[in-house]
């Protein structure tokens, strides 16, 4: 097996960086010098493979439009089938900008102004501000939180939609609480959706990154769940690609995706990067045994932390993390509301995490903190928050 370095610290600062450069125009001035675990992009070189593909292209010198994405329809689908086992045919892919870029699409696609799109929430951020800017409204319903683990509440979802409900966008695995749906939890939602022709748009951009599973795709339960989903996946959070800006929109129904195509028509989508193309398509076809190694790494970060959480910082839970390699830290047990929790972090501790209430209703007092580097930024991090919290102690 080779053997994948993610212990070497590679200096990010001053590469155009969203989550290392600008941290004090968003943050404010003390988060200048401080450990950005914020944004989910991981601190790892992208697979020998993908830069190998890459250095080709450069070396070819000639960059214009992408075509004939053959090998690139192909590697999704054998992806699909190899790690999934879900049997795709290439005609169902269509390309995105993105997961959030195919999310706004489908709204668009989907629904009229005033119509509600369900949220569980909490839930990654950008889904919300996506149903606004199109003219819709959130239909939220909250995720019940229980010893530490997070379950539908498909009772109090049945109170809260509306014959104006018209979509579900759903997060599977889970942003930011880490949860693998069950199969059956999965099934009974999609029932739920089909009884009152909600389309599910589901977010399975973490589906790769599963410590306990089995993930199941929402789509391969059954013909009738799968004629009434959108699938988006991408390679971005798997591999480290999130600059290509290239996902996927995977949709067997032919009249849902005619929908969706002609709405990518309407927005100018003609055309995609052609790197995103090239990075996929070289991770997708030969990608699996850093994903194997990566898997492995990012399990022993998870659960270094948990044990410091349950070691070091009385009255915070770490959340039982299934997939993602974003911890979900839950500091309600301090006692402490939001501004003091992200001072400490902020101020005293210098860690950078995304802040629990930006998720939506029951994000309050939770941090997000990417751990996606090496076990050095891990244990550094886990020592700065301790001593900001040496109090507790």
């Amino acid at each position: 097996m080779t053997s994948f370095d993610f212990d070497r610290q590679i200096t990010r600062l001053g590469s155009h960086s969203v989550k290392w450069d600008g941290l004090a125009s968003r943050f404010g001035a003390h988060a200048v010098g401080a450990l950005p675990m914020w944004v989910a992009d991981m601190e790892f070189e992208a697979p020998p493979v993908v830069n190998d593909a890459l250095r080709a292209a450069v070396e070819h010198g000639v960059h214009g439009y992408y075509g004939d994405p053959s090998d690139y329809l192909a590697a999704i689908k054998g992806w699909m089938q190899r790690r999934h086992g879900w049997s795709i045919e290439e005609s169902w892919i269509l390309t995105t900008a993105g997961i959030v870029n195919g999310v706004n699409l489908a709204i668009q696609a989907f629904c009229r102004p005033g119509d509600g799109v369900i949220l569980q929430q909490p839930i990654y951020h950008p889904f919300a501000p996506a149903v606004r800017n199109n003219g819709c409204h959130v239909v939220g319903n909250l995720l019940a939180y229980r010893d530490g683990r997070y379950e539908m509440d498909l009772d109090g979802l049945a109170n809260a939609v509306d014959a104006k409900t018209r979509m579900l966008i759903l997060c599977s695995p889970h942003n930011p609480a880490g949860r693998v749906w069950t199969k059956a939890e999965l099934e009974a939602l999609a029932n739920f959706c089909m009884e009152r022709d909600i389309l599910i748009v589901s977010d399975e951009i973490h589906h790769d990154l599963v410590f306990d599973g089995p993930h199941t795709v929402m789509a391969d339960i059954s013909p009738e769940i799968a004629a009434h989903t959108i699938t988006f996946t991408s390679s971005s959070k798997t591999f480290n690609l999130a600059g290509g800006h290239t996902g996927n929109a995977i949709i067997s129904d032919p009249s849902l995706r005619r929908r969706f195509q002609r709405q990518m028509e309407r927005c100018g989508m003609m055309a995609s990067n052609r790197f995103g193309y090239l990075m996929a398509t070289a991770a997708y076809a030969g990608g699996d045994e850093w994903l194997d190694a990566l898997l492995v790494y990012l399990k022993g970060n998870r659960d270094f932390i948990d044990r410091q959480v349950a070691e070091r910082l009385p009255g915070v839970t770490s959340v039982k993390l299934d997939a993602t390699y974003l911890s979900w830290l839950d500091f309600s047990g301090t006692g402490m509301e939001d501004a003091e929790i992200i001072r400490r972090f902020e101020h005293d501790a210098k860690v950078i995490c995304n802040h629990g209430a930006s998720f939506g209703p029951g994000g309050a007092r939770f941090m997000r903190l990417n751990f996606a580097c090496p076990r050095a930024m891990v244990e550094d991090a886990m020592d700065r928050i301790a001593g900001a919290f040496s109090d507790l102690q």
